[in-house]
Formats: structure tokens, sequence, C-alpha cells
């Protein structure tokens, strides 16, 4: 790691898009949700933005000096009428790590350490709920971020490149957890519709073939099913995967699967666990 490599935090949140009109401000999931009732303070704060500028980031909700991602997901959940009353009560901040378009000028080409100049000047003079999430190109003080900063909910480190692009449609960023914590299809459960037991996990380390996880927490049950009803009753017919020390287990294949965020050890011994549901995605 160089000088002249940037490392920005990594916080513990929810993946969002602030897009400024000419008349509004719209906040859009990675999923392509719009979710912008669900954080009216993200969206007065943004109608201060030049019109026609789009920002990319998280959004975080910080609770006893941490930040916790139930509460962003409690947020991103809300009715418009509960949206008012959590807005007091969870007030949200937007880490924005790029800035894609300013006041209608698309700026995806330019190199990351310009979009980061024009990033920062637009945001600090607006301060807090929006504000840069903070970057170094001090390898000692990345260190100090990596050790230190944990505790306060900051999952790792996002390093890029100066002279990079922003990388639309692929990974193009590097990511320095504490953990071995990665995201992986799933692509269908074992147990019912209404009682998910585990998931069957396809993980991003080159070897394609479906693990089951670790048997599911009771919230992680309820979430799973509440994804599998909003599909409705259509499903691909039951199939079987290899389980470590179960054999051949059956199960119920999701098509388009679902992404969770796991941690593991190996590609398969001891079974990966199931962070949570990556619905921000």
């Amino acid at each position: 790691m160089s000088r002249e490599t940037p490392l920005s935090l990594e916080n513990d949140g929810h993946r969002l898009v602030v897009l400024r009109s000419a008349t509004d401000v719209t906040l859009q999931a990675r999923s392509g949700r719009i979710v912008t009732s669900a954080f009216p303070d993200l969206a007065a704060a943004a109608l201060l933005l030049p019109a026609d500028t789009v920002l990319d980031g998280e959004v975080v909700v910080w609770h006893a000096g941490r930040t916790d991602f139930a509460l962003v997901q409690r947020r991103a959940a809300a009715t418009s009428a509960r949206a008012a009353v959590l807005a007091q009560r969870l007030p949200a901040s937007y880490a924005a790590f790029d800035v894609l378009e300013l006041a209608g000028l698309d700026l995806r080409g330019r190199p990351y350490e310009r979009r980061r100049a024009l990033l920062v000047d637009l945001l600090l003079p607006l301060g807090p709920p929006l504000q840069p999430v903070p970057m170094t190109t001090d390898p000692e003080l990345a260190a100090t971020w990596y050790e230190t900063l944990p505790a306060s909910g900051i999952e790792g480190l996002v390093v890029k490149r100066l002279d990079q692009a922003y990388p639309a449609g692929r990974r193009g960023w590097q990511k320095l957890r504490h953990t071995d914590v990665r995201d992986a299809a799933v692509v269908g459960y074992t147990g019912t519709p209404r009682r998910p037991l585990a998931l069957v996990l396809v993980l991003p380390v080159g070897d394609e073939s479906p693990l089951v996880s670790s048997p599911l927490s009771a919230a992680l049950r309820a979430e799973v099913a509440t994804e599998v009803a909003a599909r409705g009753p259509a499903s691909p017919a039951p199939s079987t995967v290899t389980a470590i020390g179960l054999g051949e287990v059956p199960f119920r294949p999701l098509d388009p699967p679902l992404t969770a965020e796991v941690r593991h050890t190996s590609a398969r011994h001891p079974p990966p666990e199931v962070l949570r549901l990556r619905t921000d995605l």
C-alpha cells in the first residue's frame, strides 16, 4: 500500500444513491427501490445540493457510539407516517463516497482523485447529515483506522486508485475487512416457506458448488420467510444439495437469488454463518 493509494472507511450501513433533480430529491437503494419517504431527514438535507447532482454512498444510524445496521434497516422499512417519527428518534447520516454527477456534469469518467476533491468541496460547506466519508493516502493513518475503528461499527477499509473512473456495473474496489465476511448468493433454503431452517449459498471463492449454511437465527428465519412470501406461491421445483455431515439435503430454490452477508473460515468447514440478508443491494 503506497501513499498514492486512497483508502476510505467502510461503514455498517445501507447503500444509497442520492439524486437531486431540478425540482426534488430521490433516494434510491442499490436494489433500485425508492426509499425517499423512509428518510425525510436526508431528503430535506439533499435539497441544498445543486440541481442535477448524483451522490453514491451509505446511510448509517448512530446509536450508543457506533453505527447500527439493524436501525438502518428499521428506518428503511418505515412507512411514510412512521418515518417522520423515526427521523427524530433515530436521525440518519449519509456518508458519501463518490459524486457521479455535479450540476449536470457527468463525472463518472473522471479520475477518483478529481471526483473526491469535488465531493469534499461540495459537502463540507453543508455539513451533517451529508458528509464525505473519511479518506486518506497515508498508510500509517489507514492502519490506525483499521485497528481502532471497528468498535464504532466500521467494518474495514475500501481501497481505490486515484486514477480510477467510477466502476459502474462492476466491482472495482478492494475491501479490507476484519473478518472473513463477504456477500454470497442465496440460491435456496431448507425447511418450509414459513419456517426456513438454513440457506443454500454460492460463495464468491471460485467454487460455484452450493453450500448449506449453519442454522438461521429466529430473526433471520422470519426475514427469509417474509422475502419468500413476497415472491408469491410460484417457485422452482425442489432440489437437493450435499451438506457436510448430513449428505443429500432437500431445499427449495430461489430464482432470482437473494444476497446474504456470510462469515466463513474456509470454503466448506465449518458451514458458513449467515449474518444478515443484504436487501439494500
